[in-house]
């Protein structure tokens, strides 16, 4: 190993490959997208520089406002829920024995379906004339309007797509959890026992402590995945109604590919690219994270 490291060629030719799809798929592209963020462009004339003007225009968008809220609770709503259920999920069954794989693959098979096909299916279960409604009218009671109601700070929509958004996603917390408890030595739980701690207890001072780096992993990935959330939100309501369930990158999709404002499309990604810079950051810095012998 130690004679590998040294040879410098080996190591270029290695990372060559990766470093080449990073800069053209990643790098160059945001490079464009800051660089269009300060320009006038439409896709069919030349950019124009303006220099701020893309920035000034975002302090004076009402649309913008409902966009950062959403996309905000989303984070808050993702990280706490995603992780409550997924260790919860998780320490269920590592200690479930039969039929273990079974309830593993029957939560984590909506992550791997299609997101516009699962929101397309929502949008039917919470419509006005279908789905629960239709249950709960023939009970006699009047169902809420799921997808348009817009009373309250954080509306009813977007509740309900909060939740969906759980239960699609919540397995793939699960299996990151699950991957690292599996990776501890039985002995530390058998040493815990004999010593007289409950399983909670074992948990908590045993459990949570060694697999905190996956913690971070995964909020950090649940973090992300909530700030660029889209398919759901723009299948089941698509922003509606008034835009009151608008997130920064349905904004984003509306301003660029629906009025053809590529330039100000490019000054909100920006923005957002920035979000998932701070909050990967501030996870990392608040997450404490040590190695341990497992």
């Amino acid at each position: 190993m130690d004679k590998l490291l040294r040879n410098k060629k080996a190591i270029v030719i290695f990372m060559a490959p990766a470093f080449i799809l990073f800069t053209l798929v990643l790098f160059v592209p945001i490079c464009q997208s800051v660089y269009y963020s300060f320009c006038e462009y439409k896709g069919i004339t030349a950019p124009k520089f303006i220099g701020l003007a893309n920035y000034k225009a975002l302090l004076t968008d009402k649309t913008l406002g409902f966009a950062i809220k959403n996309s905000i609770f989303f984070l808050v709503f993702s990280c706490v829920s995603q992780l409550i259920m997924g260790l919860f999920l998780a320490a269920l069954l590592t200690n479930i024995k039969k039929g273990r794989n079974l309830f593993k693959n029957i939560i984590y098979l909506p992550c791997v379906l299609s997101s516009a096909a699962l929101g397309l299916l929502w949008m039917f279960i919470f419509s006005p004339k279908l789905g629960i409604n239709q249950l709960l009218e023939k009970m006699g009671v009047e169902g809420p309007l799921w997808l348009m109601d817009t009373k309250g700070f954080i509306i009813l929509p977007m509740w309900v797509i909060a939740f969906v958004s759980l239960w699609q996603y919540v397995g793939q917390s699960m299996m990151l959890y699950m991957a690292q408890i599996s990776g501890i030595s039985k002995s530390l739980f058998e040493a815990s026992y004999i010593d007289g701690c409950t399983k909670p207890q074992t948990f908590w001072h045993i459990t949570l402590p060694l697999i905190r780096p996956m913690v971070a992993t995964a909020m950090s990935l649940n973090a992300i995945g909530s700030l660029k959330f889209f398919d759901l939100i723009f299948n089941m309501t698509e922003g509606g109604p008034n835009h009151r369930t608008e997130v920064l990158a349905t904004h984003l999709y509306q301003q660029g590919f629906k009025y053809f404002k590529y330039g100000y499309a490019s000054a909100i990604g920006v923005l957002l690219l920035i979000m998932c810079l701070l909050v990967t950051l501030f996870i990392n810095k608040v997450v404490k994270t040590e190695q341990y012998e497992m």
